[in-house]
Order: C-alpha cells, then sequence, then structure tokens
C-alpha cells in the first residue's frame, strides 16, 4: 500500500476528508464508474477492519502516524493493495477534515448497494425495524445491540437517519456494516411485507393495550419484527395501526420510557433467548 506524507492540503486525493459532511460524501462521485452509491466514513481501525472483512471498497486512508499505518499495513486491506495511506501531523489533518482524528486513522469508502427487504427477511427470525430515529447516536446504538444480541437484518424507514453516517457507524463499533440492514417504504409497502414473509409485528409503545414484554416473551411468535420509534415521539399512527401487537416495557418509580436504543436492547434480548 503506498504511503504518502501529507504535508500541503492541495493533493486533490485528499478531496473525500476535506471538510467533508455525510451528506455530501452520500452524494460525492456518483458519476464515476462503480461509486453510484456514494462514500462514507470508515473511523478507526476496527471499523475499518470490519468494513474489509464486509466486502467493502476502500479508496484512501488517511492516519496520523506510523503506528496506525503499520496496522492498516498488516490488515492486507483485503487486497487492495493499491490503496493509499495519507498520514500526517494531528494539526493538519484536523485543519483538512475539521476535526481531529482521536481514534487514529479515518478511511473513505464507496458505499455498497443495499440489498432488497424481502431477500433479507428469506431467512429472518428476528429483524429490528427503526422507524424515523433521527439521532445517529441511537441508530448505531440500535445496530449496536442488533449486532451483539443477534438480530437477523435492520430495516430502517425513509425519515430515519442514515447508518452510514460516521457518528453512526462510530458508536456502533462498525456493527452497521456487520448486520444485514437496507431501506424500506412506509408502511403501506411495509406492512404487507412483513406479514407476506410470516412475521409477528411487535410495535414498542405505550398504548392502552399494550401488553407487557414479560407475556410477550412468555408465547414469543416464530417470526418477530420488533418496531422501535423516534426520539419523543414515539410510534407513527401507521406504525402502530400495523402491529399485531403492542408491547411495552414493565419500569418502575414513574418511569414510562427507556432510550430508544436502551429499549431496543432489553426488547431483542427478550425475544432472542
Amino acid at each position: 500500500m503506498p504511503v504518502i506524507r501529507v504535508t500541503a492540503l492541495d493533493d486533490p486525493r485528499l478531496t473525500d476528508y476535506a471538510h467533508a459532511t455525510d451528506v455530501a460524501l452520500k452524494n460525492a462521485r456518483r458519476s464515476e464508474p462503480g461509486r453510484e452509491n456514494g462514500l462514507y466514513v470508515a473511523e478507526s481501525l476496527l471499523v475499518l477492519e470490519r468494513a474489509l472483512r464486509a466486502g467493502h471498497v476502500p479508496r484512501s486512508v488517511l492516519a496520523l502516524g506510523t503506528s496506525e499505518v503499520e496496522a492498516v499495513a498488516a490488515l492486507g486491506a483485503a487486497g487492495h493493495g493499491d490503496v493509499p495511506v495519507f498520514v500526517g501531523p494531528g494539526e493538519l489533518l484536523a485543519e483538512l477534515t475539521g476535526y481531529l482524528l482521536h481514534r487514529g486513522l479515518i478511511a473513505s469508502m464507496t458505499r455498497p448497494p443495499l440489498p432488497d427487504a424481502r431477500a433479507l427477511l428469506a431467512g429472518a427470525r428476528r429483524v429490528v425495524v427503526i422507524e424515523n430515529v433521527v439521532d445517529p447516536t441511537n441508530v448505531g446504538a440500535i445496530f449496536r445491540s442488533a449486532g451483539a444480541i443477534g438480530a437477523d437484518a435492520v430495516l430502517v424507514t425513509p425519515r430515519c437517519s442514515d447508518p452510514f453516517y460516521r457518528r453512526a457507524i462510530r458508536v456502533s463499533m462498525g456493527t452497521v456494516l456487520q448486520v444485514p440492514w437496507t431501506r424500506v417504504g412506509e408502511w403501506d409497502e411495509l406492512e404487507p411485507l412483513l406479514h407476506d414473509e410470516g412475521f409477528h409485528i411487535a410495535a414498542l409503545a405505550l398504548t392502552p393495550d399494550a401488553v407487557s414484554l414479560r407475556d410477550f416473551e412468555a408465547r414469543v411468535p416464530e417470526r418477530v419484527a420488533l418496531v422501535l420509534g423516534a426520539e419523543g415521539e414515539g410510534l407513527t399512527p401507521e406504525a402502530i395501526a400495523a402491529a399485531d401487537t403492542v408491547v411495552q416495557i414493565p419500569m418502575l418509580h414513574g418511569i414510562d420510557s427507556l432510550n430508544v436504543a436502551a429499549a431496543s436492547a432489553v426488547a431483542l434480548w427478550a425475544v432472542t433467548r
């Protein structure tokens, strides 16, 4: 892997890192062959390793020092030996990116195409539907729970934050790159899709007819889609109407709900044991 010392910021190959927002990266390079889906940033050696293991294609790596370069070289870049590794001092790289590289390196990655939702559901038993969760931190934490506890797939609604955003990937510890996921349509499309594939839709919400998670896990269906709603507003009326069961997590001390990421971990644990 060619190592290039960064002493100035006028190299056009550094454009991927030049104060690029997540939205700009998503829309970048789409005119280039093989880049139709845009780019994302993998932050840290662990995330880069998981991205390469998932078959994602790097464009370049930006590293702070010799130890990071050696670590990247040790990965072998999954056969991408021609991928340049730019290395430079922290202050100069922070000027380029707009933030400090606390985790030693970042990599510019080509976004892979998203899989077909029906294909993801074909062999799944436990899936998570994230509806309109706008905070990338929460999205990343939900993916981390899904990966750790054992969800087979994650479905993301149109107004949900992008799981490929840098913060979501970082918080997920790279599990966004491991757990199969895709975008889906609104509930008029999603409800029949889940039911056609044999899923019981379980929506986490506070409604008068909600059943306790303890009762639900005692007779949990064979195939379950857990639906998690937005911070503050919770699930939309359309999501609740589509649900076969509305489930709530029992609470103490007058507290009625958990953060959506914490709720995802509790609910997944209950239905996958």
